[in-house]
C-alpha cells in the first residue's frame, strides 16, 4: 500500500517510531507510513532519541529490536553531515526549532521528502503530514 504524500520519500519523526514499537495511542496512524512502499529514509537523529526513550521505558528488548531495524536501512539511514548540521541551524534559527527537530526536519528537506510526525512544532512547516 502506498500512502500518498507530496513525496515518495519519507521520514517517520521519533514520536512516529514511539508510538508504533510501543502501540501508543496514535500507532495505528502511523502504520500506514512505516508499513508502507514509500521509500523511508531514517535520520541518525532520530535513532539517538528512539533508542534512548524505548530503552528507558519500555526495556532493552524492544529497544533491541528497534536498533535491528535501524541496521537494516543502510544507504536509508541519514547521518548527521557538515552539510545538514549547517542547514539544521539555519532551519533551527529560520523556523525557531529545537535541535533535534531542526535536524530531523532538515534532513527531511534536504532529501526532498515528507515528514510524518504528531509533534505541532512542524505544523506551519511544508512538506509536513500531521497525523
Amino acid at each position: 500500500m502506498i500512502i500518498p504524500t507530496a513525496s515518495d520519500r519519507i521520514v517517520i519523526d521519533s514520536s512516529g517510531w514511539v508510538e508504533y514499537l510501543g502501540n501508543g495511542p496514535k500507532a495505528d496512524r502511523f502504520a500506514p507510513y512505516l508499513e508502507s512502499e514509500a521509500i523511508l529514509l531514517l535520520p541518525s537523529i532520530v535513532v539517538y532519541e528512539v533508542h534512548k526513550k524505548i530503552y528507558r521505558e519500555q526495556g532493552k528488548e524492544l529497544a533491541d529490536e528497534f536498533m535491528s531495524q535501524a541496521f537494516s536501512f543502510h544507504e536509508r539511514l541519514i547521518p548527521l553531515t557538515l552539510e545538514l548540521a549547517l542547514l539544521a541551524s539555519k532551519t533551527s534559527l529560520a523556523a525557531n526549532l529545537p535541535m533535534a527537530d531542526a535536524i530531523i526536519y532538515a534532513t527531511t528537506h534536504h532529501h526532498g521528502a515528507q515528514l510524518i510526525t504528531s509533534d505541532a512544532h512542524f505544523a506551519h512547516l511544508p512538506r509536513v503530514t500531521l497525523v
